[in-house]
């Protein structure tokens, strides 16, 4: 099938999403240990002879793939930067924790990074939740946490509207994903009876299901059905009979490729055809194991970047990407790769010592920087203000098929 290549604008939705904002919870203690330079909780820390640079990541458990994918990107990234010579000279110490794709282990792997290997910025995790378990920790103890996946609002900023100092994404957030998918669904699909199939206990699912319906209702759409399931289902056919029997012309299911990829597999197979479409808890190569290459026909995702993106940026990156690990970078092997370019922009731009503090400050004013997956300003909020992608599955591969801009 063609690729298309085009370019799509749906700008003041994207600015208006932007303000959106949730809440926010984690809490730290106290431990010593060794490491790079000096620091405390609620000091921050200092650079020693390395740059420590720690990871917080689900590399194991329920999501270990997108913690993976983001730690592969971020590996490659540092071997570029310390081949180069490092950051004036200084070498870059990688120090990933696994946490387990558990909030509890998170939350233990922040305070160990900021605390015992008094690293200066750190990876925050992959999800919207266990990254939200992290945020009081980087804020007591003036560490900056990046994201690269962390999609929901309130990683960010509170209830009240309040920015959490110390956090910090490469990604867009929630809103964006849905308002794009309910865009492409009414302008690209002719979508008009849409039903909406999320995780009832995800915030991040909860956050693109309420964008979506909001921007498709606003479009002149009518969600005819919504139903909802619970993370580790693995039977959805009454949900699924409960959808067909409304006879929707487009499914939303914003959700994690676990149950997703089950998901669309029973859709197909209870006669479902019309058109599926989620948002980058897709985008892993496990969900074409569970789906199938055949039933994931006819479905589309929202997406930070795609590796056939012509662009000469993205394409030197695939292809450092796949000299590397032998293989096409997925999204969040990008955002891996651009969140650690991120925090090194900001060292280099520090006048002085090299602290947490600093480079906290670096991060809130970056602009116009340009990455693997676009070029951001970070806005008053602390997200990136940047494009989308919108992808399609044929024959269980993604294809490139449009990109839209904020």
């Amino acid at each position: 099938m063609a690729k298309h290549n085009k370019t799509k604008k749906y700008g003041s939705l994207f600015m208006a999403t932007a303000l959106l904002t949730g809440s926010l919870a984690g809490c730290g203690t106290d431990d010593s240990g060794s490491g790079s330079g000096s620091g405390s909780k609620g000091s921050g820390n200092t650079a020693g002879d390395t740059i420590k640079i720690g990871a917080n990541l689900e590399l194991s458990g329920a999501v270990g793939s997108y913690g993976s994918s983001i730690n592969d990107g971020a590996k490659l990234a540092i071997d570029e930067i310390n081949a180069a010579g490092g950051i004036d000279g200084k070498q870059i110490e990688y120090i990933p924790i696994d946490n387990k794709s558990e909030t509890a282990e998170a939350t233990s792997a922040a305070i160990k990074l900021a605390e015992q290997e008094k690293v200066v910025a750190m990876l925050a995790p992959a999800t919207s939740g266990n990254s939200v378990a992290t945020v009081q920790i980087a804020n007591n103890h003036k560490v900056p946490m990046v994201t690269g996946s962390g999609t929901a609002p309130n990683v960010t900023v509170n209830d009240d509207g309040t920015v959490n100092e110390y956090a910090f994404r490469t990604c867009f957030i929630d809103p964006f994903q849905g308002t794009v998918a309910a865009n492409f669904a009414t302008n690209e699909l002719g979508a008009k009876n849409v039903a909406i199939f999320a995780d009832n206990a995800s915030d991040y699912a909860k956050g693109l299901a309420a964008s979506f319906k909001e921007t498709i209702t606003a479009n002149g759409g009518t969600v005819v059905t919504e139903e909802a399931y619970v993370a580790k289902d693995v039977d959805f056919k009454s949900q699924l009979t409960n959808i067909k029997g409304k006879n929707p012309d487009f499914i939303f299911i914003p959700g994690y490729y676990e149950e997703v990829g089950i998901i669309v597999k029973q859709a197909r197979e209870a006669g479902i055809t019309v058109p599926l479409m989620g948002a980058d808890g897709w985008d892993s190569p496990k969900l074409i194991e569970l789906a199938g290459a055949d039933a994931l026909n006819n479905t589309f995702i929202t997406n930070h970047y795609s590796s056939e993106d012509p662009d000469a940026k993205i394409q030197d990156f695939v292809k450092a990407f796949n000299d590397k690990y032998s293989q096409a970078p997925n999204a969040f092997h990008a955002l891996g790769y651009d969140s650690i370019y991120f925090i090194v922009d900001a060292i280099k731009r520090v006048d002085g010592d090299v602290t947490s503090e600093a480079i906290q400050k670096q991060l809130a004013s970056t602009k116009d920087l340009s990455l693997v997956t676009g070029t951001f300003t970070v806005d008053e909020n602390h997200n990136p203000v940047k494009s989308a992608t919108v992808l399609e599955f044929v024959d269980g591969k993604q294809q490139f098929n449009s990109k839209v801009n904020p």
